[in-house]
């Protein structure tokens, strides 16, 4: 795998990057404080993320049958207060959709945490990452870290 980035400055931002992916993609980073024009790296990374583990349980649950309807994963984040800055919490939030097996559901969460999620593996080495099962019915269940 490749990618690169490039300074990109503008009279009005100075703080932009452009990064580029093997696979052909751009994506403009910002680094100002603002971030108008696009997220930050770290933004970015807690973003794949969230992509990383939605492409788990979307296709485990397929795999199982399960009539998932919709998903939304989301992050919340702590970072270190001094540099490097890097995640030292993270929560994730998966919404779910459909009338689903409570069980295969949090198989499949922690399937995707604990063998699958490259993204998640990574940030693991530096974070704590727990999670919370939130679905359609408006039940919420906590699962935790599952070590």
């Amino acid at each position: 795998m490749i990618a690169s980035s490039e300074w990109k400055p503008t009279e009005a931002n100075q703080n932009l990057y452009e990064g580029h992916s093997e696979s052909g993609h751009t994506i403009l980073f910002d680094a100002s404080a603002e971030h108008p024009d696009g997220p930050s790296p770290m933004e970015a990374v807690l973003s794949a993320l969230c992509a990383c583990t939605s492409v788990d349980v979307v296709s485990i649950l397929k795999k199982k049958r399960q009539p998932l309807t919709s998903l939304t994963v989301s992050a919340e984040a702590e970072q270190q207060v001094e540099p490097p800055r890097y995640f030292n919490k993270i929560r994730l939030i998966y919404k779910v959709g459909g009338q689903l097996d409570r069980k295969a559901v949090e198989d499949a969460v922690a399937l995707s945490k604990n063998k699958y999620c490259s993204v998640s593996a990574m940030l693991e080495k530096a974070a704590e990452i727990q999670f919370v099962i939130e679905y359609d019915d408006m039940d919420q269940v906590e699962v935790g870290p599952l070590d």
